[in-house]
């Protein structure tokens, strides 16, 4: 992040702090309780945000490797992701251009070819089809013409893009603009290396897994004996970047920091940054690297959601961390303790308290979810997934 952009969120943060006040959105926003449980509303999300939507599925550091891949499944049909022989990310339809079959079953790798199972006809990184069995007696086709589908793709700032539609377009003005991707850049997130990666099914509608990451309003409740020893709660700043969204949540290490230099201040020290980006994307940069949560609902359901976590580390903090011994008392070592505590909140606090919350609105007894003046970041974020669907804007009361 740029340094002045670091210390005017640094400085609202303690300005919030010694003044007792916190972001306000201007007044208290209702979301409809069809908004989690509606099944037509669902079908339109999946269209709109998961079949013909750009998506991030990973960082850099998921293909560190040339001749790397790894598959994909959320979209409704398999993709491959590969780092190809030449180093350059690309996309395919996982189908076989034969019989429609899923060539590669693995979910990560290290191919330079693609065998499909059915009848081994293979094809490179490249996407060609490099050979198929017995062509003498298969008969004579034109290889250039049974490749396999290649997706749009796009690989910036660290990220990695693909379009889960062969006809449509990833324009990252577009989806982040420029401000954000100026933002971006300055994070090297591209150095990013890929250590583990967990999941967390849930029965609750995707979107309340995202809502749980849009304020701090409830730290001194839900996480007292967590994250509320560590963050300062119902304090935090916020800023909107087209349809996405940047929170900035407080940590108590700001209290220090705040009496150093503002040239010593840095941002993953005083804060946790937060980003949504649109439509199912929750990213947090950390100073050792970061984390990935991917929200995509499951079983073509409005009512159960999965939650794909990726961790990722600088190289230097991966290797630092690698040295350090296991734990006496935990008998993990840091990089384990690190996903078992990020499970423990994320997983058992926070998404358990939003099942409960989902199956409430399952019951009829509730007409809606009430967002207050302190969490503008919901106000953000479901006024921009209404206007994605066409729907009128929430009035604030």
């Amino acid at each position: 992040m740029l340094r002045e952009e670091q210390n005017r969120l640094l400085k609202g943060l303690i300005n919030h702090l010694d003044l007792k006040t916190n972001v306000d959105a201007g007044g208290i926003m209702r979301t409809p309780a069809d908004t989690y449980t509606c099944e037509d509303r669902f079908n339109l999300e999946w269209e709109s945000f998961f079949k013909n939507h750009p998506q991030i599925i990973g960082l850099s550091g998921d293909l560190a490797e040339r001749n790397s891949f790894f598959t994909v499944e959320e979209f409704g049909s398999s993709i491959i992701a590969v780092r190809d022989s030449e180093g350059t990310f690309k996309a395919y339809a996982n189908v076989c251009s034969h019989r429609g079959a899923q060539v590669e079953q693995e979910k990560r790798g290290t191919k330079s070819k693609f065998s499909c199972p059915f009848h081994g006809w293979t094809f490179d990184n490249k996407g060609d089809l490099v050979g198929y069995p017995k062509s003498e007696h298969f008969g004579e086709i034109d290889k250039d013409c049974y490749g396999l589908k290649e997706l749009p793709s796009l690989e910036k700032h660290g990220f990695l893009w693909v379009h889960p539609n062969a006809d449509g377009e990833i324009n990252l003005n577009d989806l982040l603009g420029e401000k954000l991707e100026q933002e971006f850049e300055a994070w090297d997130f591209d150095r990013l290396i890929l250590s583990n990666e967990d999941e967390y099914q849930t029965e609750m509608n995707w979107k309340l897994a995202i809502d749980t990451f849009g304020e701090t309003y409830h730290f001194s409740v839900l996480h007292k004996d967590s994250l509320f020893q560590a963050f300062h709660g119902n304090c935090q700043m916020f800023d909107s970047f087209k349809r996405n969204g940047r929170l900035i949540l407080c940590k108590r290490d700001i209290d220090e920091m705040r009496k150093l230099p503002e040239k010593d201040w840095q941002i993953c020290t005083g804060t946790l940054p937060v980003y949504y980006l649109f439509p199912n994307i929750i990213f947090m940069p950390t100073p050792e690297g970061a984390f990935l949560v991917k929200e995509y609902p499951v079983e073509d359901s409005p009512h159960k959601s999965v939650s794909k976590i990726s961790f990722y580390f600088y190289p230097e903090a991966l290797e630092a961390a690698k040295k350090m011994e296991v734990s006496p008392e935990t008998g993990m070592n840091p990089l384990e303790e690190l996903y078992n505590a990020f499970g423990s909140v994320i997983r058992d606090e926070d998404y358990l308290v939003a099942a409960s919350s989902h199956q409430g609105l399952r019951s009829g007894n509730l007409d809606f979810l009430t967002f207050g003046r302190n969490e503008p970041a919901l106000h953000h974020y479901h006024n921009t997934y209404r206007e994605a669907l066409g729907l009128q804007k929430l009035p604030l009361k």
